[in-house]
């Protein structure tokens, strides 16, 4: 447990730098280009790589030291950014060379793909079963506290070290996550090849993640709805601040990440203490995305601060306990020797969605759904008695939609017995301990 604290502090470090990074990158290329198609495309040089190098990356995991994985895909991560620092240095990126960021977090996030599955895979051998639920809280814990300075510390910081001390910050933390890892040792684990294994080829391993959940449907089922709940909520990700921004102002805003950072953090600390190994965690996850996709609901029915506040908290405390649960389930069912490839197919399939909902948000915004709910619109006298009309309004008529259909694919998931009956009919792998 000493070991797992040690490496969790590192990572929460390194996770705040990033954060810190990702936030003042978006709030700067919007400020020189004026764009959200700009910033769609700076959220999508982030998630792409994950779709794409993710099944590889697992495959390697599987078959590498992963402290050693760790070590090299934070390392890796901050030579990206500080290739962004010393552009700026030298002054060399302006509005019209953005797509230098692009390429740079591009290149930063394949590094972090590396990271992820191999942190998520080792918390496995080093905690036992029954507080796998607490550890995947303080999981959660790290990224609520991330969701909640980030979005403060950018602000303040913008404006005294401006972007270039952001991200020289950010290698500093990758430092420090860097030193931590080399302080500890995990536990060696024992990885079964036979000999075919050995001489497949990376695309061929990369492939047995698919094969192996095709044979276990109840985790088919999880990946393929969180993957399909994961594009309303891509296109909601794209419009949320253009939608708040429609009635308040940038401080509200703020306050708004705020409010929903302490929500996660909430969120993660109720999975912290609760999480003792007996819970139903597929029953969680129904009822938390549920309660997700009221919220997005409740949000675009009024342009009121207050019931964003409100909404903001519930939506990111389930989403801390959505996203803590479907981990320890896969922790649970998943061989620790195979953790690293399925973790990294997940990530492929729960964001393949992603790239074409930022494609598709900002034009279904600006040309369809605005143009519906303006002053004299074809919805004004309809819709727009309920809802209002005006700048904004067509984004809010795009979140009650993508909540109704969200709630829809929710009821159509839990009448798939293999999904909902998922912790019950598969045993836990005997690597749980």
């Amino acid at each position: 447990m000493r070991v797992f604290l040690f490496v969790w502090l590192g990572q929460l470090v390194s996770l705040l730098g990033s954060n810190l990074s990702n936030f003042a990158l978006d709030v700067w290329v919007y400020q020189q280009t004026g764009s959200v198609t700009q910033l769609s495309l700076l959220i999508l040089s982030t998630t792409l790589p994950v779709v794409i190098v993710s099944p590889f990356a697992g495959v390697l995991v599987d078959h590498w030291n992963r402290r050693w994985v760790m070590i090299l895909s934070d390392s890796g991560a901050a030579l990206s950014t500080l290739t962004i620092a010393l552009l700026l240095f030298t002054g060399q990126i302006h509005a019209e060379h953005t797509y230098l960021i692009y390429l740079a977090t591009a290149v930063s996030s394949s590094f972090s793909t590396f990271g992820w599955p191999a942190y998520i895979a080792t918390t496995t051998l080093l905690i036992p079963k029954k507080h796998l639920g607490r550890a995947s809280g303080m999981v959660q814990l790290a990224e609520a506290l991330g969701q909640i300075l980030s979005p403060i510390l950018g602000g303040i910081l913008l404006g005294i070290i401006h972007l270039l001390g952001i991200i020289v910050l950010e290698c500093i933390c990758f430092l420090f996550s860097v030193i931590t890892l080399l302080l500890v040792r995990f536990p060696n684990y024992k990885v079964i090849q036979s000999q075919e294994t050995n001489k497949s080829s990376l695309l061929t391993q990369a492939l047995y993640s698919f094969h192996y959940l095709t044979s276990h449907s109840g985790l088919l089922a999880l990946l393929f709805f969180f993957a399909s709940s994961n594009f309303f909520v891509g296109i909601l990700e794209v419009l949320i601040y253009p939608l708040i921004l429609s009635f308040a102002s940038p401080s509200q805003l703020g306050t708004i990440l705020f409010i929903g950072g302490v929500g996660m953090l909430a969120g993660s600390l109720l999975m912290s203490t609760w999480g003792n190994g007996r819970q139903n965690y597929i029953n969680t996850l129904f009822c938390f995305m549920l309660l997700n996709a009221f919220c997005m609901i409740v949000v675009g029915m009024r342009s009121s601060v207050f019931l964003f506040d409100i909404a903001a908290f519930l939506y990111f405390l389930g989403l801390a306990l959505i996203n803590g649960s479907a981990q320890v389930i896969f922790q649970k069912k998943v061989p620790p020797e195979i953790q690293g490839r399925i973790f990294s197919f997940n990530s492929t399939i729960r964001g393949s969605c992603l790239p074409l909902a930022y494609l598709i948000a900002g034009p279904l915004a600006d040309r369809i759904f605005e143009p519906l709910m303006i002053a004299n619109g074809p919805l004004a006298r309809s819709i727009g008695q309920l809802i209002g009309t005006g700048p904004g309004r067509g984004i809010g008529l795009m979140f009650i939609v993508m909540g109704i259909l969200n709630v829809l694919v929710i009821l159509i998931a839990y009448q798939y017995l293999p999904l909902r009956f998922v912790e019950h009919e598969l045993p836990d792998s005997s690597g749980a301990t």
